[in-house]
């Protein structure tokens, strides 16, 4: 497993990670898939919140007590559950973060998170009040870094221009490019780490049937996948094997960070790590089939 410092941080991050969200809400499943994963060498391990109203937290907390030091926890904030536990309300200010990240601790049993992100976040939000919040909690030692998951490119510069962030998660893959217009860059040039979700395209790049897909119609998804297959096939490697280094290729991206949920997936993905690279003409060949997708909003 390659390890990849994440920004200017000191935090050296695997470059598949296990994104918690898709796990399922049996425990003793899910903790051993998180171990595998651990043994695997994957030390970078994302959750929120949000995900299944905290429980997924909690879920991950327990499963890495014994080896919390040895792991990189990533959370997020900003989704205020309300009471009635089944809808949220966007909160990004500063007096919500703070009493946050509490609740978040305790359910992580830990008294630090390693990532803390912005779940989201809109050019209306008060970022100075949000950029304090995480300032605060730096100095008191309750996070060691934070960052954001966005994929809004008004909301990124701003954060790039005001803050001390030290990573974006955004989406990106062979059949989304669209942080490749004003975001790669930029985050490169300013030493901000990219943590990649979506990679496998809501498993269209791992096997499952062609359908629309953002501006991709169904015929258009096809042939996409019809030529990863062609290339997948001559090089000895699942097409998910290639669509996962057609991202962790990408000199910007520390890390793709994947939903897994079975050990099946979990061993599919890491064996894209034994396959030879591509090669410059075959990703020239992904580049040409797939489209360079644009944002139409928040620009």
């Amino acid at each position: 497993m390659k390890y990849n410092q994440l920004g200017v941080s000191e935090l050296f991050v695997s470059e598949l990670s296990f994104g918690c969200m898709s796990l399922k809400e049996d425990f003793s499943t899910s903790e051993r898939l998180i171990h595998n994963a651990f043994e695997k060498g994957i030390n970078y391990f994302d959750t929120a919140d949000l995900y299944q109203n905290g429980y997924n937290e909690e879920v991950l907390g327990r499963s890495i007590k014994n080896f919390r030091k040895d792991v990189i926890i990533a959370t997020k904030v900003g989704n205020q559950i309300r009471e009635d536990g089944k809808n949220w309300d966007w909160n990004p200010r500063k007096s919500y973060i703070l009493k946050a990240v509490e609740d978040s601790l305790k359910r992580l049993q830990t008294d630090y998170i390693d990532l803390y992100q912005l779940h989201g976040g809109t050019i209306d939000d008060p970022i100075d009040e949000t950029i304090e919040a995480f300032e605060i909690l730096k100095r008191e030692g309750k996070i060691r870094y934070y960052g954001i998951s966005s994929i809004r490119p008004n909301v990124i510069k701003e954060y790039v221009k005001q803050s001390n962030m030290v990573s974006v998660m955004m989406q990106y893959s062979l059949l989304d490019r669209r942080a490749e217009e004003e975001c790669l860059q930029l985050l490169y040039d300013h030493n901000i780490g990219v943590l990649a979700r979506g990679g496998l395209a809501k498993g269209i790049l791992a096997g499952k049937p062609a359908k629309e897909y953002l501006d991709y119609n169904t015929t258009e998804t096809k042939k996409v996948i019809d030529k990863l297959t062609q290339i997948s096939i001559a090089t000895n490697k699942t097409i998910c094997n290639t669509a996962l280094q057609f991202v962790i290729q990408q000199p910007t991206i520390t890390s793709a960070v994947l939903g897994i949920r079975t050990a099946h997936q979990l061993e599919e993905c890491l064996a894209t790590l034994q396959t030879i690279p591509l090669l410059s003409e075959e990703l020239e060949v992904l580049y040409k089939i797939s489209k360079a997708n644009t944002y139409d909003l928040h620009r």
